[in-house]
Parts: structure tokens; sequence; C-alpha cells
């Protein structure tokens, strides 16, 4: 059978359990493999013989094996492999005396240990590459990576009978071991080296092009594929993995050994690096198509997509790994952009209701007591401009905390009311929808217009469900309030015309679609959010809408004075409470925000609700592709709602002072309560954990404390903080933070504390968290099909090859003549990233 992209990997790897180790990190077919991509690419292993050699640095040599010796361990079971290998001719070479080293192995099975000694008997030629340690006064490598070579004419052929090598000669050994190695990203069932292994294996697979082939011979890979499969600790039993550089107390692990059958003619990498020849490039090509059009690859002078595959996995230098990381991302952004545009077009081919009587939004508008800001006068243009239009308009607003959204979006539903159709907004949480219909219906009430705005939630008594969704399904022209409810089956409004979408991010696609497409036409999609979204982000995940910003804040609103406390700095938490009594005591309202609700609650559990930030190990390298490590460093626990209002209640600063909670685990008639005591005054602190984020509006809300802010995401943070000051007072934001001084939280912290650009603010987030965290991971991240574009760094790239992708599908609207970019558009837009053509 042919070997492709398409074969599992079950039918190419005869070890089970890492097929399974690698199924478990999402590589189930070839393609997979190819597609899970290093995260960095070591530098190349310098020369040295052992005299240069320094203690923990990475070097390689070549030497002859003089003496090897078995011992049995007494105090542990196991056996000890010790060759002590001379390294004279090649010091001479580098015009150092030569010396001898022991090279170190641990192992408790007797098969492993006769096969390693036979394989390392005296007379042995060999090439070394790991990272010498000290013991007993002498320099050593223990678990090194050996490389046996045909002996010279002066060394005895009666040891090399029978035996097979790695390589040709000493200078092809050596230029192997040196070359950068790949970096991926493993866990506790299989190890970087072994992730390797297999992709090198499946790169061969498809290069010879039949399965008969893919599992290379000891003749041709010179190693056997079991040897390196399993490594045993001797006390635990567990598998895990060892490498240069691992010390003798911590080494007694043990690699499963070929049968003895075999074990005499096969020579072994220990970390999974291929000895066979070099993978043909013109056999691969025709095994792996490439995606980009010709013209678009030699434009941009990239690599054809099989040599990048090569290159990235199995590279010749830290150059070619780069250029091969470069046509990759540009691959992504062409296929991304495509299909963005694509669907764009598409989308402007679907019937719609024209709305083009903007008699009842100049009315509403001239009722305002305020004078609009040019943003929101200019959105509301080009809104109007857009409804007119017979194919269905999408645009995305996004606008900071209290730009005036909603009035926008509200001059946006009665153009569809006025034009004798029905317009839905659809909120998050029912707190912010009933907060939605009680603000539109008073201004509504106030512009003398006589319209229905109906409230359809999930929480209300089913009599007056039933009516709200009786008035929607009439198809009478009117304004609807919705939560959730609005993606249900029993949710029916066959004359709407316009959907808003409040906070985009809080819905999935498969929801939004839902909505869109109940009806015979589609229609407008206004989608809006207040999380900051940097531009260029923008210009990625949300390609295929018009994008408006509102900048401007409306007049009266005050800078929000915003300050970071450290938590073990007492006196100063002492005099931020005592502020807030003072507020308090004005007649004003303070937030205490949390992220977890109990104390016996987990942080996992916690970030479920709350967008937490964990901050990453430093992780260096030549060709870094992630940033780091994905490991995050230990945390203390984080503070809890319960935990944080008794505290509180018991300080001298808050006697007398009544406290409420709030969580998104309190019924929907307990958070109208809480809300409503909360705006009264009857209970002037209000403790919470981040369901206020969104839309709560508490004009006298004067004082927001944050506990964990070092914890959050600067998005979120800026979100948090813009539920104060919306009532023109004076008003502050504390985060109290427990972020190690020079730390990366440290840092996030002082961006929020000295803006309140929210653009600015979410490009910060971004490059510091990544697009996957920012923007959620249903839209970004480890499912989602981009795995290296970034959208902050390769801002460039992909404006570029969006310019490029509208000039192929000018000549080729349907791709007819790129079949293999239309293939990947079409696996893009079917994936994780639907949401480009559907938010």
């Amino acid at each position: 059978m042919t070997v492709s992209l398409t074969t599992p990997l079950a039918k190419l790897l005869t070890n089970r359990r890492r097929v399974s180790a690698l199924k478990g990190l999402g590589m189930v077919t070839c393609a997979d493999t190819l597609t899970y991509y290093p995260f960095r690419v070591t530098d190349p292993v310098p020369l040295r013989a052992v005299r240069e050699g320094r203690i923990g640095e990475p070097m390689a040599f070549a030497g002859v094996v003089r003496d090897v010796r078995v011992m049995q361990m007494n105090a542990r079971r196991g056996y000890r492999v010790q060759a002590m290998v001379d390294d004279s001719a090649f010091a001479a070479q580098r015009h150092v005396p030569g010396s001898v080293t022991a090279l170190v192995f641990f192992s408790y099975k007797q098969q492993y240990v006769n096969w390693l000694s036979a394989r390392l008997h005296a007379g042995a030629s060999v090439v070394v590459c790991g990272t010498p340690s000290e013991y007993d006064g002498m320099p050593q490598f223990t678990h090194p990576e050996v490389l046996t070579v045909p002996p010279t004419p002066a060394a005895s052929q009666e040891s090399a009978r029978g035996l097979r090598f790695d390589a040709d000669s000493i200078d092809d050994a050596l230029r192997r071991v040196c070359r950068p190695r790949p970096v991926y990203h493993a866990n506790s069932r299989i190890s970087s080296e072994h992730i390797h292994d297999s992709i090198v294996t499946v790169l061969r697979a498809l290069a010879a092009g039949d399965d008969d082939n893919a599992e290379p011979s000891a003749a041709q890979s010179g190693k056997a594929a079991q040897s390196v499969e399993t490594v045993q600790s001797v006390q635990s039993g567990t598998t895990s993995t060892t490498g240069p550089g691992t010390s003798p107390q911590s080494a007694e692990l043990q690699e499963s050994a070929p049968s003895p059958s075999r074990a005499s003619s096969l020579s072994p990498s220990p970390d999974g690096i291929e000895s066979s020849p070099k993978i043909p490039t013109a056999a691969l090509r025709r095994a792996i198509p490439d995606i980009l059009p010709e013209s678009v690859r030699e434009a941009c002078g990239l690599m054809h997509r099989a040599e990048a595959f090569l290159a990235i996995h199995e590279p010749d230098s830290v150059d070619s790994f780069r250029q091969a990381l470069h046509t990759l991302r540009y691959e992504e952004a062409f296929i991304s952009q495509t299909a963005v545009l694509q669907e764009r077009e598409q989308a402007r081919k679907a019937e719609t209701f024209p709305c083009a009587d903007g008699g009842m939004r100049e009315t509403f508008i001239d009722s305002l007591p305020f004078t609009l800001t040019g943003g929101q006068t200019s959105v509301i243009d080009d809104i109007v401009q857009d409804m007119g239009r017979d194919y269905p308009m999408q645009r995305l607003l996004q606008g900071e905390v209290g730009s005036g959204k909603t009035v926008v979006a509200l001059a946006a539903m009665l153009q569809a009311v006025g034009s004798g159709y029905q317009a839905v907004l659809v909120a998050p949480t029912q707190v912010l929808a009933e907060q939605h219909a009680e603000t539109i219906g008073g201004m509504v009430s106030k512009a003398g217009l006589d319209i229905p705005v109906t409230l359809v939630t999930g929480g209300m008594k089913l009599a007056a469900r039933r009516k709200a969704l009786a008035e929607a399904a009439s198809g009478e022209p009117g304004i609807i309030i919705a939560t959730h409810a609005a993606f249900s089956r029993t949710f029916q409004a066959p004359n709407l015309a316009l959907a808003v979408i409040d906070e985009q991010h809080r819905f999935g696609v498969e929801q939004r679609e839902t909505l869109l497409q109940r009806g015979e036409k589609i229609p407008h999609l206004l989608v809006m959010t207040a999380t900051p979204i940097p531009r260029t982000a923008a210009m990625t995940w949300f390609g295929s809408l018009d994008l408006s910003w509102l900048t401007e804040l409306p007049g009266g609103r005050k800078p929000i004075r915003t300050f970071v406390i450290p938590e073990a700095d007492g006196p100063t938490m002492a005099n931020m409470f005592r502020h807030i009594r003072c507020r308090i005591d004005a007649g004003e309202r303070a937030y205490i925000v949390c992220a977890r609700i109990d104390e016996d609650e987990s942080d996992d559990q916690a970030g479920q609700d709350a967008e937490l930030f964990e901050e990453p190990d430093d992780a260096s390298g030549s060709g870094d592709v992630t940033g780091g490590s994905s490991s995050a460093q230990p945390k203390p626990p984080l503070h809890a709602v319960s935990e944080i209002a008794a505290r509180l209640e018991a300080l001298p600063q808050f006697q007398g002072v009544r406290f409420a909670t709030l969580t998104g685990r309190d019924d929907d008639s307990t958070k109208q309560q809480v809300m409503a005591d909360f705006a009264a005054g009857v209970t002037p602190v209000l403790v919470a954990t981040t369901v206020i984020e969104v839309g709560v509006d508490v004009p006298q809300a004067s004082c927001i404390v944050i506990f964990d802010a070092d914890r959050f995401g600067l998005s979120q943070l800026h979100q948090l903080r813009g539920r104060v000051g919306r009532g023109g007072t004076d008003s502050w934001a504390f985060l109290v933070s427990r972020a190690e001084p020079g730390s990366i939280a440290e840092q996030r912290l002082a961006v929020i504390q000295g803006s309140l650009d929210g653009a600015e603010i979410a490009q910060a987030d971004l490059e510091l968290r990544g697009a996957g965290d920012v923007l959620g991971d249903a839209q970004s991240g480890g499912k989602s099909g981009l795995k290296l574009l970034r959208v902050v760094k390769d801002a460039k790239m992909i404006a570029d090859a969006r310019t490029r992708a509208e000039q192929v599908l000018a000549d080729d609207p349907d791709l007819d003549h790129e079949v293999q970019l239309a293939g990947a558009v079409l696996d893009f837009t079917r994936g994780n990233e639907s949401h480009l053509i559907s938010s």
C-alpha cells in the first residue's frame, strides 16, 4: 500500500506504546507528525578533544575503545557498563595531548548489557557526543550518544566482522552528531528524541513510497528501532528518558534491548538520531505536494513544502531551520487569508433584508441628552450604509469600556425596526441582558418611540418565557434582548434583519451560525467586543468582517487611577482599605474581585471563570518557535470570595459596612437581588468573581480591588477596571499582587498601571501570553490549525499574504488551478478556525 500524508501511524510504527503516546499528543496520521513542530533547535555541538572539554557543556569527539567492563552494582539491582575511550588520534589533529575518558551506562537487563558491551568492544572506533561530568576526579560521559564507524586499516579487522556501522567515516559521524537538533514538547510517555525519531521515520516512509520500506532495516539505518523505545527506572519501574549528562545517581535506567539474534549486527543511536543516508528531497516532493502557488513561492523566495518539513525536522544548520520556519509560517498566513477572502466573497452572494428607513434611528439620536462622539457618528454611518445593501453586513465593532457601543447598537437595531423588521441583541449573561433591556427600553421610551422591547432568557418563569417567545415568533417589528436562549430551537424570529452579538468571544461558532441561518434570508451581523484586540490580531482572526473602532470616551469620564499593591505590604494594604471606607462613607460603592469562589475550589476550576495567566519557565535556544516551555512555576493558592469576604468584614476599617457576594453559582434571582442592593447602597461592598467583568453598570462604583491581579490576563484586568468611574466621579483600581520582583508578572502589571489604552494593553498581553490565551483557545491556540503564525510579530507577513491571496483569487476565484491550496483552505475552514468566517 502506498504511503501518503493520510496514512495512519499505526501502519508504519510497530511499537504500539509509541503509537499510543504519539496519539496522546495529537499525532494519528503522517500529516499530524509533520505538523508537530519543534519549539526550538539546539545550537550545533562543538568539536573538542577530551582535554578541551568543559564540565556541563556538550561536546563531540572521536576515539577508540580501549577497554569495556561490565560491573554488577551491589547496592542496587542492575549493571554498570564502562567503556574507556582514547581520543589520541583525534586530539593530535587538534594539536592537544590525547586522553582517556569513561563512557558510562546503567541498566538492569542482562540482554541490553550484553548487546552494549559487544557493540563497544575493545578496538571499536566511535564518535561520542555528550556532556562531560567529573566522577572520582576523572572525566566521564554518562549515557552519551555513540556512533560506531568502520575501523582504521591499522585496527583489527576481526573485531569488525559481522558488525554494521552507524556512519561510513569519522567525518560523517561527527557531522551528524554536531548538527542542530530539533526539540519538541514531550511528556512522561514519550521523549523529544523519540518524537524526532518517529517523525524522521515518517519522512523516510514517505520518500520510500510504500509500507514495506517504512520502518528502516538495520542495514538501511544502522539502528535498532526498539533499542530506545522504553526507559524504565529501577526503583519505580516508570517510563522516563535519559540523555547526555545524566548523573550516576539518577541514571540507573534501562533501555529495552533488541533480541539476541539481532544484537550482534545492530548499532543503534541511543537518542534516536538517524544514521542512514540523507532523505532524498526529490522523492519527498512527490509524496508531499506544495500548497502555495508556485508563483507566490518563487516571488517570496520560499522553500518547497517537502523541503521545509525536512529542514525543520532534520536541519543541517540553524539557518536552514529558520528558513523552513519562515516558509511554513507564510504558508499558514496564506491559507488563512485565502479562506477569509473566499468566505467574505461568498457571504456577499447571500440574500438579506435591506434596511433603508432611518426615521426611527434619527428620532432616537435627536432625543439623546448628549452629543455623539465623532467615532460613534462615523460607525453609525458605516452601519447604515452596510444595512442598506442587499447582501448581509458583517462588521466587528471594538470599543473601549464605556465608549458608547450600546448607543451604536441601538441605532443599528432601530434602522432594522424602522424598516419593518426585527432585531436581536444577544448578551452573554442574564444580568447583562436584563440591564440591556432596562437601558434600551428607557432610551426608546424617552425618544417617544412605540417599539416593543422583549426580554428572552433561560431563567424566566415558564409563562413569561412562553409569552416572550410568542412575541418574537409573531414576526412583528421590534427589539429582542436575549441570552443563550436565542440559540435554542424554541426561539423563532421570522423577520430577523439584524443580529447584534455582545462580547462575541463568549459564544461558540455553532451557536452564532444557528441564529444566523434560521430563516430564508441571512440577517445582518454586528459583533461587539470591549476585549481589546490589536488591529493586527483582528486582521488575522476576524478578517472576513469589516472592522470599526471606538476610541473616544464620552464626555465626563475621568481617567481611572491604577495602583499595584504588594499583598505583603501591610501598611499600604491598610491605607487602601481606609481609602475605600472613605469613598463608601461618601455614598460610593466598591468591588472586590477574586478568582475563586470557595477555598476548597481548585485553581483549575477557578481558571474556567477567570482568564488566569501562568508565567512560563525560561527556555532559550536558537530558532525558538514558541518562546519557551509551556510548563509553569508553582503558584500560591488563589484567594477565594468566601475567604476575602470574611477577612474584610472582620477589619476595623469596615465596621458597620454590609458586604454582599456574587459568583457564577448564584441563581438568577439571587444575582438580581444582589445587584439591586449594591446599586441602591444597601450593601456598598460587593465581593465577586469575574462575573462582573462584562456590562455591569453601577454609576456610583468608584473603587475596585482585584486580588491575585498578577494571575489575570491584561485584557481582563482592563475589562474589570472599566467597571468603575462610570458616573463621572474620581475612580481607583487597586491591583493586589504576589508577583516576584523582576518577574514577567510584575512587568505585566506595570503595563496595566501605566496605560489606559486598550489597544496598547492588548498588544502587550498578546506578546506576553500568545493569541490562544488572549483570544480564547477556540479562536487560536493548542487545537488551532495555526501552529506557527504569530499575529503581532508576523503582521507584515500576514498583510503580504493577504495581498498575494487577493491576486490569486482575482485570477482563479474557485482555485480550480490550485487544487492543493483549495484542499488546504477547505480543511482550514472546517477546523477550529471556522470562526474566521462566521464570527
